[in-house]
C-alpha cells in the first residue's frame, strides 16, 4: 500500500493520529521535500516518529518516482507531504502511476494554507482562483497569475497568493555544465510578493490592485509565531514579517465582518480605514 499522509502546517506534532500509526508501521518513509516545508528539520521529525525518514526531493518525485513505489504492492510505503497531499498536482501523478502499477493508495487528509488560511477572518467561500507567484530574474517575469487576480477582483473574490520557495535548486549555470551544486535554500516573503505584484500592475496597467489596494499578509500560518499584517500592498511592501513561510492574500468586496476581523491586523488603522472604504482596485 502507498500511504499519502498530510503532516499540516506547522511542526511534527502536527500529523493525525491515523498518519502517525501508519507511519510507525510502514517499511519506508518518504518526506517529500520541495513543494513546501515544515517549521521543524528532518531530525525532529524522526526523533518523534522514532524512525528514519527519506528525503525526496524533486528529481526523485517527478523522474523517480518508481523508486518510491518500489515494492509498495506487497509492503506499506508512507509518502509525507506538508499540509495536504492534494495540495500540489505532483502528489495526483503519483496516485496516478501507483494505479497503472495495480498498487492500492490511501490518502490521509491534513490541514492546509487553503484552509487554514481562514485564520485571516477572511470567509473560505468569498475566495477565488488561488494563483502562485514565482521569483522574478531579470530576463523572467511572468504574469500568467495576473488574469486570474483580475478576474477574482471583477468579482470581488479575494485571492490567496502561495509564494515561491526554492529548495535544492541550480543556477543555470551549474545547470548547464551538469554540475549537481545547489543554491542555498530561498523563501519568498510576503514584501517581495507585494513588491512583484506592483511591479506587473504597472506593467500591464489594467486596474486589477494597485499601491493603495489592501492585503493581509501572513507568516508561518498555524505555528505558536503566527503573524498577520492587514495593510495596502504599498505597506506590505517595505514589511518585514520574519522567517518563512509566508503567504499574501489580496482582499476583493471585503463583508463587514471580515473588514471588523481583520482589522485587528491592521499596520496602520487609519491608513487601513481609508483603504476599506474603497473597493480593493481602486488606487
Amino acid at each position: 500500500m502507498l500511504y499519502l499522509i498530510g503532516l499540516g502546517l506547522a511542526d511534527e506534532t502536527d500529523i493525525t493520529v491515523k498518519g502517525l500509526q501508519i507511519v510507525k508501521k510502514a517499511q519506508r518513509v518518504y518526506l517529500e521535500a520541495y513543494t513546501s516545508i515544515l517549521l521543524v528539520d528532518k531530525d525532529r521529525l524522526e526523533a518523534f516518529y522514532e524512525r528514519p525518514v527519506l528525503l525526496a526531493d524533486r528529481e526523485m518525485v517527478e523522474s523517480n518516482e518508481d523508486a518510491i513505489l518500489f515494492g509498495a504492492d506487497t509492503e506499506d510505503v508512507a509518502f509525507l507531504v506538508v499540509g495536504d497531499p492534494f495540495g500540489a498536482t505532483t502528489h495526483s501523478d503519483l496516485v496516478l502511476r501507483a494505479r497503472q502499477l495495480k498498487i492500492p493508495t490511501q490518502i490521509i487528509h491534513n490541514a492546509s494554507v487553503m484552509s487554514a488560511v481562514g485564520a485571516t477572518g477572511l470567509q473560505l467561500y468569498n475566495f477565488g482562483q488561488t494563483v502562485s507567484m514565482v521569483f522574478f530574474t531579470d530576463t523572467w517575469k511572468p504574469s500568467s497569475f495576473y488574469d486570474r487576480v483580475k478576474e477574482n477582483r471583477q468579482t470581488g473574490l479575494h485571492t490567496l497568493m502561495l509564494l515561491d520557495i526554492k529548495v535544492k535548486e541550480q543556477s543555470e549555470e551549474n545547470l548547464a555544465r551538469g554540475r549537481k551544486i545547489f543554491e542555498p535554500p530561498r523563501f519568498m516573503s510576503a514584501a517581495q510578493c507585494a513588491r512583484q505584484m506592483l511591479e506587473i500592475e504597472e506593467d500591464r496597467g489594467e486596474g486589477a490592485y494597485g499601491p493603495g489596494s489592501l492585503a493581509v499578509a501572513v507568516a508561518r500560518l498555524g505555528a505558536p509565531d503566527q503573524c498577520m499584517a492587514a495593510g495596502t500592498l504599498k505597506q506590505i511592501s517595505g514589511l518585514d514579517l520574519g522567517a518563512p513561510l509566508h503567504s499574501l492574500v489580496l482582499l476583493g468586496k471585503a463583508h463587514d465582518l471580515e473588514r471588523e476581523y481583520i482589522r485587528e491586523f491592521a499596520i496602520d488603522r487609519d491608513v487601513f480605514n481609508e483603504a476599506s472604504a474603497r473597493f480593493p482596485g481602486e488606487q
